[in-house]
């Protein structure tokens, strides 16, 4: 024992002196444009809640009552005994929300994309992923056993280059077998940088060479389109992307993950979706919040949350220049590029009551640290103002 923490200090040591250690902060109240750390009242701008609904009142009911009805826990797998009617219902409520034709969730968002990409591609088949999809995705891609290629970030001809190799690959008879498939895999709403995938263009291209499209839009969903589906509706193709994945955490207010398309995906990720079949399933009273929470989204008072949104979006725009995020999006990166340097920017902040940690490497690319500041419908006006002042006074250019 003495041997192997002797081992993983000399590992900590290292990851402190390259500015990169993490450490948990213990966080003493609900999530909200506030938060309780170490006895001190800290102004939020860290989090997913885009539209504030994980402390509503209306989610926390549901959640509530399905503790009341069917306890704290599921007991078993859905496919043992555990497939509640919550679970149930939570399905149908998301299929019909995306406008598909089944759903299902999963534990959290990684268990998705673990359990959805593996089942549908392995050896002989080809996966392509843009250069800054998430880390679940990467994982879920090697687990496959596919051969992976990534693009360029957003770069169509990049993809098309990649998609052409892989059909001559695949006609040459090259490949391990004829049948093989081509999987493209992106991000509508990129959970660093904030900005967009152009969804109609790798549509396009996806149908030309006949891949499929697994689209994740766990920043977009809530947030984006008539019926505030998502970024796939407000780009008007949601008809043509096979597999929809997404998470129930962020604008949704509740946990988990979850993936939508077509009955027989669904079905087919019953059977051979790992980490599906081998959990538990997810607590009652998590499945009970998020139906709610996606029945609030869809309603006028969503639909005023979402105008927040995007005025407390627009409102902090013009103060910070040309640091503005590409696209309109809650997700909004300062980058300031040292690593140890953006810690100790997230420091000064936090000495002004805001916080707002560095994103360091893995998380992004080394060189690339920041400050990734998201906004939510549950800030104020003064909220606004009160960042925007406080980013002024530190050497940032600002």
């Amino acid at each position: 024992m003495d041997s192997f923490d002797t081992e993983l200090q000399q590992r900590l040591l290292a990851i402190r002196e390259q500015g990169l250690l993490r450490e948990l902060r213990r966080v003493d109240s609900p999530q909200g444009p506030r938060l309780i750390i170490g006895g001190r009242e800290l102004l939020n701008f860290s989090s997913n809640d885009y539209l504030g609904l994980a402390n509503h009142p209306a989610l926390k009911e549901a959640a509530i009552r399905a503790v009341e009805k069917f306890g704290a826990g599921a007991g078993a797998s859905r496919l043992i005994c555990g497939s509640l009617s919550p679970h149930h219902e939570l399905e149908e409520t998301l299929a019909a929300f995306k406008g598909t034709q089944a759903a299902l969730t999963f534990a959290t968002g990684s268990a998705a994309a673990l359990g959805t990409i593996p089942a549908l591609v392995g050896k002989g088949d080809t996966i392509i992923t843009d250069k800054l999809i998430h880390a679940c995705i990467v994982d879920a891609a090697r687990l496959s056993g596919a051969q992976i290629r990534i693009f360029a970030h957003n770069d169509l001809n990049d993809l098309e280059s990649i998609l052409k190799s892989a059909d001559n690959t695949r006609n040459s008879g090259l490949g391990t077998r004829s049948s093989s498939k081509t999987l493209i895999v992106t991000e509508s709403v990129f959970s660093m940088d904030g900005d967009h995938a152009p969804l109609a263009d790798i549509v396009a291209l996806k149908d030309k060479h006949g891949a499929w499209l697994m689209v994740d839009e766990a920043h977009a969903t809530g947030l984006y389109g008539p019926n505030r589906r998502g970024l796939v509706e407000e780009h008007g193709v949601s008809h043509r992307i096979e597999i929809q994945m997404g998470t129930l955490g962020k604008a949704l207010g509740g946990s988990g993950g979850y993936i939508c398309g077509s009955r027989p995906l669904v079905d087919f990720l019953v059977n051979r979706a790992r980490s599906f079949i081998f959990s538990t399933a997810p607590v009652p009273a998590a499945a009970a919040a998020a139906t709610t929470g996606i029945q609030l989204v869809q309603s006028s008072a969503g639909e005023k949350l979402c105008e927040t949104l995007w005025t407390n979006f627009a409102d902090f725009q013009s103060p910070i220049g040309d640091r503005q995020s590409p696209s309109r999006s809650a997700i909004i990166p300062i980058i300031i590029g040292d690593e140890t340097a953006a810690t100790a920017v997230a420091a000064q902040l936090r000495e002004q009551n805001i916080f707002i940690p560095a994103i360091r490497y893995p998380t992004v690319a080394r060189g690339a640290a920041r400050l990734r500041v998201t906004l939510t419908a549950a800030h104020s006006t003064d909220d606004i103002t009160k960042l925007t002042h406080a980013l002024k006074t530190l050497d940032m250019g600002l």
